[in-house]
């Protein structure tokens, strides 16, 4: 009876571990750049509904690449056509950031837009165009 037990709970162990190695694998974000910050070496995934919300979820290091400017960077997201959310910078820094957004009235998302921009205090901001991801891209 133990052996059985035993075998039980290693074939659930091994399943739970299947579902995690099944996860969203993580693609290459393409490096965003606009005069005087930049977001690097970032990685993105569209997660599955029952992991993280369904997020879109993102990662990577924001640089301030004109550190004499006294201007500060920033990145901004929008998920499934809702209005942009950002993440700041620091000035004369570079910061990693890892963030996750999603849709609470969907049960996963699939589209996200992204850019990054440059706050600059007596001009419009400085943008980069938007990059759009779909879940199916490769």
């Amino acid at each position: 009876m133990k052996k059985a037990l035993t075998g039980v709970v290693v074939v659930g162990a091994f399943l739970a571990g299947a579902g995690t190695a099944l996860a969203a694998p993580w693609r290459d974000l393409p490096k965003l750049q606009t005069p005087g910050v930049a977001l690097e070496n970032g990685h993105y995934r569209f997660n599955s509904a029952e992991r993280n919300h369904g997020s879109f979820e993102w990662d990577g290091d924001l640089r301030d690449t004109l550190p004499a400017d006294g201007n500060n960077g920033y990145a901004e997201v929008r998920v499934e056509g809702h209005t942009w959310v950002r993440y700041d910078g620091k000035d004369r820094a570079k910061v990693h950031l890892h963030h996750s957004n999603w849709d609470g009235a969907q049960r996963y998302t699939d589209d996200a837009d992204m850019r990054v921009c440059l706050d600059r205090s007596f001009h419009p901001d400085s943008c980069t165009g938007v990059v759009h991801f779909h879940a199916g891209q490769r």
